[in-house]
């Protein structure tokens, strides 16, 4: 079956004898917080050269509703700050945000500053199960002594942590897989999620996946023809991936997408028809199984 449209993603799911999906890399923040988040993608050509429409622009509750509609039966809403004091707040609004949504699991977030460590440590005994730790919109170097503590933490609960920091969609004073490997290496047991799979840097994030058996790499954004544009994927993707199978997991950077989720699926169902090593035990992975290990749904 050919995914079109979002309608075509149920029955595409029911084809592969999957429960539902499950996605570690969407955006549920605070109503004046996605606010300004918006009205940076209506800015996104003075930014990036580019238009980005968001695609599901939606009140709460209607996202969660598409969601639940495209068969996505759990979830890890991303939260992120970008300057200091809003990662402990960030931490309790998207607490009750996953008290009160069926399918969220709770999400925690951190920022180079005193005390980090200590309202991580807070929001994982109250539950966290997934953290995000965005590299590239903090402008923070993720190698700072003060996060040192945090990250130690992080390794040892096994806690994954969704990173982005590669270079896409534009170069950070801190971004770059060779700047993150250093906090790996610093932390190798560190359960790290490369969003977005490093882009644009996809080779140097798949050496990551080979030298560290604790590193993944998301989907987000990869392949589509909005990316494609700007952050191609090499000619062998599908049979670079073969060996790393288990190691991908779902992401969509759903709902601040500038086309249809539908569209992230059919891209990951394209790497899977290229390669025999590949095919439906891969999309089984990467769709569902893989994810809720690492989320522990």
């Amino acid at each position: 079956m050919t995914l079109r449209t979002d309608a075509d993603v149920p029955s595409w799911l029911a084809g592969l004898g999957l429960p539902g999906l499950v996605d570690i890399h969407t955006h549920f923040l605070p109503q004046r917080v996605l606010r300004k988040v918006w009205a940076f993608f209506d800015r996104a050509s003075a930014h990036y050269g580019t238009e980005w429409p968001v695609f599901y622009r939606h009140a709460e509750e209607t996202r969660v509703r598409v969601l639940r509609d495209l068969g996505v039966r759990t979830f890890a809403p991303l939260v992120y700050p970008h300057k200091p004091g809003m990662a402990a707040w960030l931490n309790d609004w998207v607490r009750d945000f996953a008290a009160r949504t069926p399918g969220s699991v709770p999400t925690a977030t951190m920022f180079p500053e005193t005390g980090a460590a200590d309202y991580l440590a807070a929001a994982l005994r109250a539950g966290a199960r997934c953290v995000k730790v965005h590299v590239q919109v903090g402008a923070f170097d993720p190698r700072d002594p003060v996060l040192d503590g945090a990250w130690g933490l992080l390794a040892e609960a096994g806690t994954p942590v969704v990173v982005h920091c590669g270079h896409g969609p534009l170069r950070g004073e801190h971004t770059g897989l060779d700047v993150f490997e250093q906090v790996l290496v610093r932390h190798p047991r560190l359960v790290a999620v490369l969003a977005h799979a490093g882009m644009p840097e996809y080779g140097a994030a798949l050496d990551l996946v080979a030298r560290y058996p604790r590193v993944h790499l998301d989907t987000t954004m990869v392949g589509v023809a909005f990316t494609e544009r700007f952050a191609p994927l090499p000619d062998d993707w599908s049979a670079r991936i073969a060996d790393h199978g288990d190691r991908i997991v779902l992401g969509t950077d759903f709902p601040n997408i500038p086309y249809s989720y539908a569209d992230q699926l059919a891209a990951i169902a394209g790497w899977a028809a290229a390669d025999d090593r590949l095919g439906t035990p891969f999309l089984r992975s990467v769709l569902h199984d893989t994810p809720a290990r690492l989320l522990g749904a």
